[in-house]
């Protein structure tokens, strides 16, 4: 193996960095490059038959040749272009915190790819796949030596598939993008309110009556987990209870804590039906589902959710208040709301305390949302946190190991900055480190990007989860001190076009839905400024959404960030006002194709005319000898910041930069 002395590269903005992320560990760049020709070749320098790195190799090829769109040679001349050392296969059932180091040395003369395990191969060919970019009319790598790890174990991806189905198809796709980034966990939320989605053998009801049909068969669930396995990503299972229960409900209302019958959930939100946790045939039954999850899933955990239990249902039964009061967690004759709550608080952790074991009686490793938190559970179980650092910092004091989540929520398309900024150990309050000793920094595993579902179908999930998820992934990978948001986004965009080689399709279908919605018009340019609203405002809007609610507007359409309105904001910064009037003045004359589908959007549509023409005045005065008239400034901000409210769930993204430019003329 080569030694060298390695460098953190800072990255700014003027540095020629290659488009890698997550940005190794550790980076020196050399003079020159390694030419990519149809003579590509990767070779192997041990004997033993590794079926999975060879496997790899194969991909590897298969897609520098979809990037490149070069044919390689069956019988490549010369020695290989990338060799390979190996010392030994990674485990058979991948495990948290298996190595994943390795080293990537680039000469003019080949490169050498050197890792103690299968899995740091795999993330060494994921970044060799990056380095590949054109050069001089053909493709070549650059000469660098690589010394690579990453910052936390678990970095995971959560995909809901219970609000709406994603068939085995799109779960393949975005594991390939997953392993492209170094991402090493699927979390594969399968049950919810609004379906059961895995095949059980010994309770057939849980799908047969709780999934309208749309559920993974085992054999199904079998090939996603080896198609992981062999891109170096476990397969975390999630079956939430005691709440997000009404699915299994319905095939088995005799589990409720509340009369029956269930129907499946069509709408979004907390729903009041729970598992009634005072029933012994309550365990019987988990402890006969989850025997047949742990065969099925062999990862060493298992998410038994835990989240949003409203409590209503036990407030309600008569039988389940004598069980608290019997149980000393109910004393008030008449329990106040606060005393109703903590009182449930304090049965969902009986529920979890006998949970627990059954888990642990098959080989797994409980995991759940920060709600399972209790002192008195083994400090093996992991917390996941969606409140944030705090609650996760607390799970971590009191011997817990966790993840972070919050920050991470892909569907609330945020811009990729909000989430890559986020940090599992520093507190977003003060923008310092949390207060924890070294032990429990220790302790926080990492974290999970969440692709709930409420909003996307299988066309739209991508879009929703690629490229921000790359960002994402370079957070949980890369040295804390990468933060260069310019450098962030200068090679997010040249990741996203390079994720379409492994087959993920958020580029694709864009154009497609908008030449659907209006095929005879341009509904590009203004789709390409606008954004969904943020958070939760489209679930607490006007418009009522159901299961059923085609997701096939302008809005499912629209890419949670815009790149033209954050080019149009670094020009106007730039004073390129050549470039900013051209954009304005296309603006201007922008016309909304007459298409019904797209008419909700006219609104949208004359702001972004009326804004141009109030951008195109301000360009003028800014090398103006003469002021704006008195007011004027004042009247075109407060037109711009009505422009600023939703139409059609939509924002028009470049309103903000428009206000500070006439702003600046003051």
């Amino acid at each position: 193996m080569h030694r060298f002395a390695l460098a953190l590269l800072t990255v700014t903005a003027a540095t020629a960095a290659p488009a890698l992320m997550p940005w190794p560990a550790h980076y020196m760049p050399g003079a020159g490059e390694l030419l990519i020709d149809q003579n590509f070749s990767v070779a192997f320098t041990t004997r033993e038959n590794n079926p999975l790195l060879r496997e790899a190799a194969i991909r590897l090829n298969q897609r520098l040749q979809r990037q490149t769109f070069l044919s390689f040679a069956a019988s490549p001349s010369g020695p290989p272009t990338l060799l390979v050392k190996c010392e030994r296969p990674s485990r058979d059932i991948q495990a948290l915190g298996e190595d994943e180091t390795y080293q990537l040395s680039i000469t003019r003369a080949g490169a050498t790819l050197t890792a103690p395990t299968s899995l740091g191969v795999l993330r060494g060919f994921a970044t060799f796949a990056q380095l590949v970019a054109r050069s001089n009319g053909g493709w070549s790598v650059p000469i660098a030596e690589i010394n690579d790890s990453p910052r936390f174990p678990w970095r995971g991806l959560m995909i809901d598939v219970s609000r709406h189905f994603m068939p085995v198809g799109v779960i393949e796709r975005n594991l390939e993008a997953m392993a492209a980034v170094k991402l090493n966990v699927l979390h594969w939320h399968l049950s919810d309110n609004q379906g059961f989605r895995v095949e059980s053998k010994r309770y057939p009801k849980l799908q047969g009556q709780g999934s309208d049909g749309l559920f993974y068969t085992q054999d199904q669930v079998r090939h996603v987990i080896r198609f992981a396995h062999d891109r170096g990503i476990r397969v975390v299972p999630e079956f939430d209870m005691p709440g997000h229960t009404t699915a299994w409900l319905v095939g088995y209302p005799e589990l409720a804590a509340g009369a029956g019958p269930f129907e499946i959930g069509r709408t979004w939100g907390i729903f009041d039906p729970a598992m009634d946790p005072t029933r012994e045939e309550t365990y019987t039954f988990l402890d006969g589902f989850i025997g047949e999850m742990a065969a099925l899933f062999p990862d060493d955990y298992f998410h038994i959710g835990g989240d949003e239990v409203n409590g209503l249902q036990w407030n309600s039964n008569e039988r389940i208040t004598a069980f608290k009061r019997a149980h000393g967690m109910l004393s008030a004759a008449v329990p106040s709301k606060a005393q109703q709550t903590a009182s449930n608080d304090k049965l969902q952790a009986y529920f979890n305390s006998r949970v627990e074991p059954i888990v642990r009686k098959y080989g797994k490793k409980m995991m759940g949302w920060d709600e399972i938190l209790a002192p008195e559970l083994p400090k093996t179980i992991v917390i996941q946190s969606w409140r944030g650092q705090s609650s996760l910092a607390e799970a971590v004091r009191q011997g817990f190991q966790g993840l972070l989540s919050s920050g991470y929520y892909l569907d609330l398309v945020q811009p990729t900055r909000q989430h890559y900024l986020v940090d599992p150990l520093i507190d977003p309050k003060t923008s310092q480190p949390l207060t924890l000793t070294a032990e429990e920094q220790t302790r926080i595993l990492g974290g999970e990007a969440c692709m709930w579902s409420e909003y996307v179908t299988q066309e739209t999930i991508d879009s929703r989860i690629w490229p921000r998820a790359a960002a994402i992934a370079e957070r949980f990978w890369s040295p804390s001190s990468l933060r260069d948001l310019d450098s962030m986004y200068t090679r997010l965009e040249q990741v996203s076009l390079n994720l379409e080689s492994v087959g993920v399709v958020h580029n694709a279908l864009y154009p497609d839905m908008l030449r659907r919605l209006a095929p005879d018009g341009d509904l590009r340019t203004l789709a390409d400024v606008v954004e969904p609203v943020k958070g939760y405002a489209r679930s607490g809007g006007g418009r009522k959404y159901t299961q059923q609610t085609p997701l096939t507007r302008l809005v499912d359409a629209a890419r949670p960030e815009s790149d033209t309105a954050r080019h149009f904001t670094n020009d106007i910064a730039a004073k390129n006002w050549s470039k900013v009037q051209l954009q304005l003045v296309a603006w201007r004359e922008y016309k909304l194709p007459n298409a019904p589908d797209v008419q909700e959007a006219a609104p949208l549509a004359r702001n972004l005319n009326a804004m141009a023409e109030i951008g195109l005045r301000a360009v003028e005065l800014q090398g103006s000898a003469t002021p704006p008239p008195p007011g004027w400034a004042a009247a075109r901000v407060a037109e711009l910041t009505a422009m600023k409210k939703p139409q059609a769930e939509l924002l028009l993204m470049p309103v903000d930069s428009v206000i500070a430019l006439v702003k600046s003329l003051n």
